[in-house]
């Protein structure tokens, strides 16, 4: 399984609320079914807790290596986009917590798979 014991947090660094966004566009795993390589891109979005709440802010390189942990791993689209959801919703306890993975395509089907935590504001919600 993906590492999440790879991923590291530091506390956020104001009170005022703020938007986080990551974009990793080298994303890796592998099909289940035929055990052919997946390429993605994983967005992530959150407002961490203020400070005074405890709030946390993921570290780069950890969330780098977590994701790479997932490069040898059979995991659907849907069971990875999920699994980064509650790996980091239980490190961060965020606001709310958006991941959107972006699949390549492979036999003319591209996907995308959107998982939340919390109230997302309908700014940052895609169609």
């Amino acid at each position: 399984m993906p590492d999440s014991t790879l991923l590291e947090a530091f506390p956020t660094p104001t009170d005022t609320p703020f938007v986080i966004e990551h974009i990793a566009d080298e994303f890796t795993s592998v099909c289940p079914k035929t055990g052919h390589p997946d390429f993605g891109d994983v967005v992530l979005r959150y407002v961490p807790r203020s400070a005074r709440d405890g709030g946390q802010c993921v570290e780069l390189k950890a969330l780098k290596l977590y994701y790479q942990s997932f490069r040898n791993e059979g995991i659907f689209y849907e069971a990875v986009t999920n699994q980064i959801r509650d790996d980091l919703v239980n490190l961060l306890n965020p606001a709310w917590l958006q991941i959107i993975t972006h699949w390549r395509g492979r036999g003319g089907i591209r996907s995308t798979i959107r998982a939340d935590f919390g109230d997302v504001p309908s700014e940052w919600r895609t169609a």
